[in-house]
């Protein structure tokens, strides 16, 4: 079944259609800039174009940087505000014409590392997490989801995880992948310490460059690196909406 996957970003909003059968992307992955401010109006406005690039008429999958809940916007991480209280599927929908489903990012592309990806062999406790912008989270149990885990909020030193140990934290105070990556390690002893997961994959654009840290980790469950890399939210928004029965 083929799938228009939308992966919405805080920098980037990236489409391509997508083969949910072999979760091969069946066109070239097209990114066009999020829009500042990420307003409702104008990130509608900018997946309006994307399904206009692929001239698509069927279902879309949408991974979104929020906690969702029946469709509805329920947070705001790098969108703006006005977003929460939104049922932006049927926003979407109304604009594209498209059946629309809506998932968290991270969750997104769980569903891709889980089916096609370094998850795939995996059927205990699972434990994702993309260090980007902040750190987005999703957990797995027997392939099963648990939706909308914000564990990049959990404290480290007094503040958010995700203010001490993400990737823009790295680059914005220049450090090094040793300091970087005990920051990694002491917050992952904290999700191992939490739920004992049996497997933990790294996402987000920093998992290109896991041989840099990966030797400062030093945890009781396997530590691996996700597969899709910079299509898993594509993939994953498709997997989603075809798991929905969007047809």
């Amino acid at each position: 079944m083929e799938i228009l996957g939308i992966d919405v970003g805080g920098t980037g909003i990236k489409g391509a259609i997508v083969d949910t059968k072999t979760g091969n992307l069946l066109t070239e992955r097209h990114r066009i800039p999020t829009p500042k401010p990420a307003t409702p109006e104008a990130v509608i406005e900018t997946i309006c174009k994307l399904v206009k690039e692929f001239d698509w008429h069927g279902p879309v999958g949408c991974g979104f940087p929020a906690a969702i809940v029946h469709e509805v916007v329920r947070t705001a991480s790098n969108i703006d505000n006005s977003w929460i209280g939104v049922n932006a599927a049927e926003q979407i929908e109304k604009a594209t014409g498209c059946p629309t489903h809506l998932v968290n990012d991270v969750d997104a592309a769980g569903f891709a590392e889980m089916e096609f990806g370094a998850g795939k062999n995996e059927n205990g406790t699972v434990f994702i997490t993309a260090f980007g912008t902040g750190i987005g989270t999703a957990i797995f149990y027997e392939k099963n989801l648990l939706p909308n885990t914000e564990l990049g909020h959990i404290k480290m030193h007094g503040i958010a995880a995700e203010d001490y140990t993400a990737n823009s934290v790295r680059e914005k105070e220049n450090l090094d992948w040793e300091t970087w990556g005990l920051r990694v390690n002491e917050y992952l002893r904290g999700i191992e310490d939490l739920f004992w997961p049996d497997l933990i994959i790294v996402g987000g654009g920093v998992s290109k460059k896991f041989t840099e840290f990966s030797p400062y980790l030093n945890l009781q469950t396997p530590v691996i690196p996700a597969q899709n890399r910079n299509h898993a939210g594509i993939i994953g928004a498709a997997l989603a909406a075809k798991k929905v029965g969007l047809k």
